[in-house]
């Protein structure tokens, strides 16, 4: 087809078919237009491997640019800003609260030290709007759980898990479509925003607006509400 059309004008930016634990589909706005932003945690150093339910990582402290309790610290690459370090900070320590909620027994994320990477390292990425999608990623990592893969979400996080407004809705939403994203997390702030975009741009995709983060959670992982059950 190419022979007679020529090349694709767009080309996805989607890594992954499926994202495995770990890796969280983000919404970024450059100065180029939107782009999929993909977020990914792994375990740093040394780690004992422990079941669905939680257990512990048995890991040296390492580098890391956060850190508070045990062993538990992160390490980001990926050419991040300085705002969006201290993202990944509040993210840590939130989802250390958040899924000591879910799983009491699970103290993956207090025991277990984290590199946090940004793919595509050559090209610098600040802002706090990828705060819920790098608690998502914590939480899929320590849960070992993967998210959604249909999924792609933007939004800033509090510390107590609000949820707050982002800009380039329009952008974001765009490169979720060109990227065959056809589920959406925005913050409830934005609702407003996206209503006013054109009806073709809204068509062809289910869109959810999170107020706070147990908005996202449910979302991103369907799953987890008979596992956290039984």
């Amino acid at each position: 087809l190419s022979d007679y059309v020529g090349k694709p004008i767009f080309t996805s930016d989607r890594i992954y078919a499926t994202n495995p634990v770990g890796v969280v589909t983000g919404l970024a706005w450059t100065s180029m237009g939107g782009a999929v932003l993909y977020i990914e945690t792994q375990p740093a150093g040394r780690f004992v491997k422990r079941d669905k339910k939680g257990g512990k990582g048995d890991g040296s402290e390492g580098e890391g640019d956060s850190k508070g309790g045990g062993s538990a610290t992160v390490r980001s690459t990926g050419q991040m800003g300085d705002v969006m370090r201290e993202s990944s900070q509040i993210a840590h320590t939130f989802a250390r609260s958040y899924l000591y909620k879910l799983q009491p027994e699970n103290d993956f994320l207090e025991t277990t030290p984290l590199h946090v990477h940004v793919p595509e390292g050559a090209t610098p990425k600040d802002g706090p709007s990828a705060g819920i999608t790098m608690v998502t990623s914590f939480l899929s990592l320590a849960m070992d759980m993967p998210p959604r893969s249909d999924l792609a979400m933007t939004g800033e996080l509090t510390l107590t898990g609000r949820v707050l407004a982002i800009g380039g809705v329009r952008e974001k939403l765009i490169a979720a479509r060109r990227s065959g994203v056809q589920h959406i997390i925005f913050p409830k702030a934005n609702e407003r925003d996206y209503t006013e975009l054109p009806q073709n741009l809204r068509d062809g995709v289910q869109v959810y607006f999170a107020q706070d983060y147990d908005d996202v959670f449910r979302i991103a992982f369907p799953q987890a509400d008979g596992e956290n059950a039984s």
